[in-house]
């Protein structure tokens, strides 16, 4: 027996049992978990300032108010969700009943990221409890403090029949990955994804890959340049550039860098003062490794803003880079730091042709005043999100999905879709015993002379086209 196969053996038992399904018990497991948001908000503000200096302001709305947000949304709407949906039906199923039964997967395994530790955890563990699974929550290792106060404390909060957090390593999670699990739903990079989809491929089942990628942001020369500039700086250096949704690098003409530069500079130096490093709202890399990763990406190109960075408390300064070739490292690779590379274009046309001959990404965004350019962006490319005009905006709506495609991810959630995402639609068609006449035309021996009848009762006609002269 595996280390965890008792743990998972003991929830499919409460599984099984039936105890997740009615929407009272969801309910209250869901306020519990509000209760543990509210009562661990000082221990959440102090284990990710020690991770990765992390602002409170920036946990506040980035970790707290999101999960309050998706929290509320769902106990506001899980009556609605939990209801069958009944179907349209043939002539054939007149006389009975058609739905689909949102049913729970089972035991499903959730396993967190370190750059928003808390946000990409409990977001997830919000759908699966809302679609009355049983879960084991694996926090990342990586950032520890974190990890240390979700092992402690979580459990005191939920069902421990129902639910269990597990802390483990590469090799531990390795481990844990043999064990039968209904569903998976993975946060991180992309080759630990596919680690996780080929571990769940030995046992069929299905998963959720939210990854990431290399995230384009394309600037027009009609659009109001300091507004761009804010906040495409907030969104690239928000939680030190450790944002799987942050803009990676700005595609713009030659003409716009020179206007888009002073801009950056002024929003850097406003938002974080003429040395960032002193400021209270700029973060730290999360670990050494990921430290020297990064700062080993300033050697691309030519450092324009910034570029200062100090080993021993991990920092490194919010910084742009021009001069950039496409086959310099710094484009090779998801940055996830505070690194903003800018790539000359002479064109929209341009720049959709370089985002479209790479990996299609988590998010893209563009800034344009001219309604014609954002709609040909968003028309003529492809990516899991897209935001004009802003950056990680879109990720504050419960009623968008969330969630990449191709190499930037699969599947979606927030909101709603956390809820489909964590429940199996079960089709379900309900007929009476009797009306035996009415399936005879059916049976064997068969005749053609049926099958007019047949075809009338259970196929769908395609409608009739209304032209207006």
């Amino acid at each position: 027996m595996g280390p965890h196969e008792g743990l998972v053996s003991r929830l499919r038992a409460a599984w099984l049992s039936g105890k997740m399904r009615p929407m009272e018990y969801r309910v209250a497991q869901l306020e519990a978990l509000g209760r543990f948001l509210e009562e661990k908000k000082q221990d959440i503000l102090e284990a990710t300032a020690l991770d990765m200096g992390k602002p409170p302001f920036e946990v506040e709305l980035s970790e707290i108010s999101i999960c309050r947000s998706e929290l509320n949304h769902a106990l506001n709407n899980l009556g609605t969700w939990m209801k069958d949906e009944h179907v349209e039906k043939n002539w054939a199923t007149q006389l009975d009943s058609a739905f689909i039964r949102k049913d729970p997967y089972g035991v499903v395994l959730i396993i967190g990221p370190w750059n928003y530790p808390i946000n990409l955890l409990l977001v997830p563990l919000i759908g699966a409890i809302a679609a009355g699974n049983c879960v084991v929550i694996k926090p990342s290792e990586i950032s520890r403090n974190v990890e240390r106060l979700v092992a402690e404390t979580l459990p005191r909060y939920l069902d421990k029949d129902c639910f269990a957090v597990v802390t483990a390593g590469v090799e531990e999670t390795t481990r844990l990955l043999e064990n039968k699990f209904d569903y998976i739903f993975f946060t991180g990079a992309p080759s630990v994804g596919r680690m996780v989809m080929g571990a769940a491929a030995k046992h069929l089942t299905p998963v959720t890959l939210e990854l990431g990628g290399k995230n384009p942001c394309y600037v027009s020369d009609t659009c109001d340049v300091r507004n761009a500039a804010r906040r495409v700086a907030w969104g690239r250096f928000f939680n030190a550039g450790q944002t799987c949704v942050a803009p990676d690098y700005v595609l713009c003409s030659l003409e716009m860098q020179e206007k888009l530069m002073p801009a950056l500079r002024e929003a850097i130096t406003e938002f974080y003062g003429s040395n960032p490093k002193e400021s209270p709202d700029f973060g730290r890399m999360v670990g050494d490794k990921q430290f020297q990763r990064v700062q080993a990406l300033l050697s691309s190109g030519t450092v324009a803003i910034g570029g200062q960075t100090d080993a021993e408390t991990r920092y490194i300064a919010p910084t742009v880079l021009v001069d950039v070739q496409q086959d310099d490292p710094v484009m090779q690779e998801e940055i996830f730091g505070p690194i903003l590379p800018i790539i000359p274009v002479a064109s929209v046309d341009d720049a959709i042709a370089f985002i479209n001959a790479r990996e299609r990404p988590l998010a893209l965004y563009v800034f344009s005043s001219c309604k014609k350019v954002v709609k040909q962006v968003l028309e003529q490319t492809s990516s899991g999100g897209f935001c004009a005009n802003d950056t990680i905006m879109h990720m504050t709506l419960t009623s968008l999905p969330f969630g990449g495609i191709g190499q930037s991810g699969s599947g979606r959630y927030h909101g709603r879709f956390s809820f489909e995402t964590f429940s199996h639609p079960r089709s379900v068609l309900l007929r009476g015993p009797g009306r035996e006449a009415l399936n005879a035309p059916r049976y064997p021996p068969y005749a053609a002379r049926r099958l007019p009848l047949l075809r009338a009762t259970t196929e769908t006609r395609r409608r009739a086209a209304c032209t207006i002269l």
